[in-house]
């Protein structure tokens, strides 16, 4: 904010910056996810691999969970005052 980004560019970037970690961290759980019930669907029985509707669920909750825990600490982060910042340093 002290080079002039406004505090919607703050918001934006530390929002970013943490969704950047949960896409990764969703997309190798989704793997890992389909490679394992692959595995799983020939040792248990009743097990069903296409069964996506738990996996959309769970996913849809982390994605709502990890957005309030990135939206509390970047609208945080933009009403800290620029000067108080630097002086901290």
């Amino acid at each position: 904010m002290a080079l002039g980004a406004t505090r919607a560019d703050i918001v934006a970037l530390v929002f970013r910056c943490g969704f950047t970690v949960v896409a990764s961290g969703l997309a190798l759980g989704l793997l890992g996810a389909q490679i394992s019930t692959r595995l799983l669907a020939v040792t248990y029985y009743g097990l069903e691999p296409n069964d996506w509707a738990p996996v959309a669920f769970a996913s849809l909750v982390l994605v709502t969970v990890a957005a309030a825990a990135t939206l509390i600490p970047a609208l945080r982060a933009a009403r800290v005052d620029p000067i108080v910042a630097l002086r901290s340093e």
